[in-house]
């Protein structure tokens, strides 16, 4: 049988990859036969398909068996409904100032959530109890806003990574001031390949209430994940997710695409390999004289400071960003698709331009 007929170009180089993001990489093969198999015919909109039914078994096979799973578009449409979810009106949630809802989300979580985002300055973008007490107060206060939740990020904007423990004790800490825990999960893969641990040593097994679900950082084409753990701490998801605007009417696109990844271990190879480029990028980078790795490299990203000038003719070659530009930190990180030649290429371009 003939494939069917397209009238679609390609318009890019598929072997044209760089370190800008672990968004910047297409959708793994296996996820998109994944959609492929889910193809055709009809299903029940709205998430009513068997598809999501079948997710949900997926799901609490890593969060446990409360665990309950909304899909949605994107990790910033999770984000707020994860927060709404586990808010009052007056509510308000205590992050790093580093988090992704603070700095990279447009203020949606306040804008389109109506939260208040208490921020407190971490050393390495993790929040510890005696951190989350420079905000932790006021609660009879009707002049501030009302501390409900903690937010937390595994693995970190800036790479690193919460141990069970640490987040052990952040929940046991929140949950005695009346507070629930939020994970944000966009990289939790990862995290969970760096510790060497499943998921749920870290989410369920340690306290934490609700989170948002990674996909397509590590592989999918697109889609995330609302995760209720603490099925006391919500009420009313299906009706947060349709007025934030995050329910799909094929959601089954979107469930098909978790079930590849979670099913088995391809969320488990695709975040290894990610991780194990970000060690070799960051072996092959110490080795480049003048240039400084701020962070601990935990996950599948690395942050370095090095000549403002250097960093612009080498974004000539590849792609990345500036971290905080004015202090000449870059963000380099790496992808399920990134090769040992991509990385090696990087690291001699990089020598190339700081000898010049």
């Amino acid at each position: 049988m003939n494939p069917p007929r397209t009238d679609a170009r390609r318009h890019h180089d598929p072997e044209v990859r760089g370190f800008a993001s672990d968004n910047y990489a297409g959708a793994h093969p296996e996820v998109m036969a994944a959609l492929a198999l889910a193809n055709g015919g009809h299903q029940v909109a709205y998430g009513e398909d068997d598809y999501t039914e079948n997710l949900q078994s997926v799901v609490r096979g890593h969060f446990g068996p409360t665990a309950e799973a909304f899909p949605v578009f994107n990790g910033t449409g999770a984000n707020v409904v994860a927060l709404q979810a586990v808010t009052d009106r007056w509510g308000a949630v205590i992050c790093a100032e580093s988090a992704h809802i603070n700095v990279d989300e447009g203020g949606a979580p306040e804008r389109m959530g109506g939260l208040k985002l208490l921020t407190v300055p971490t050393p390495d973008g993790k929040l510890t109890p005696e951190l989350i007490d420079r905000q932790a107060y006021g609660w009879e206060d009707e002049h501030r806003a009302m501390p409900q939740v903690v937010s937390i990020t595994q693995s970190t904007e800036l790479g690193t990574l919460y141990t069970p423990d640490e987040i052990r004790a952040i929940c046991e800490h929140a949950h005695a001031h009346g507070m629930k825990v939020h994970l944000d999960g966009s990289r939790i893969a990862n995290a969970a390949a760096s510790l060497n641990v499943p998921m749920r040593t870290f989410t369920n097994a340690v306290g934490v209430d609700i989170l948002s679900l990674g996909g397509t950082k590590n592989g999918a084409m697109f889609g995330e994940a609302v995760v209720v753990i603490n099925q006391d701490a919500v009420s009313h998801m299906k009706h947060l997710r349709k007025l934030s605007m995050q329910l799909a009417s094929k959601m089954r696109f979107v469930s098909v695409q978790l079930e590849a990844l979670l099913a088995k271990d391809l969320w488990l190879r695709n975040a290894r390999h990610a991780n194990e480029m970000a060690q070799r990028l960051a072996e092959g980078v110490r080795a480049a004289h003048g240039v400084e790795i701020l962070y601990p490299v935990q996950a599948n990203g690395v942050f370095a400071k090095l000549p403002h000038e250097v960093s612009e003719r080498l974004q000539k070659r590849f792609r990345f960003y500036f971290w905080d530009e004015s202090a000449g930190v870059v963000r380099w990180m790496c992808s399920f698709d990134t090769t040992e030649e991509d990385v090696d290429a990087f690291v001699a371009a990089l020598k190339e331009e700081m000898a010049r």
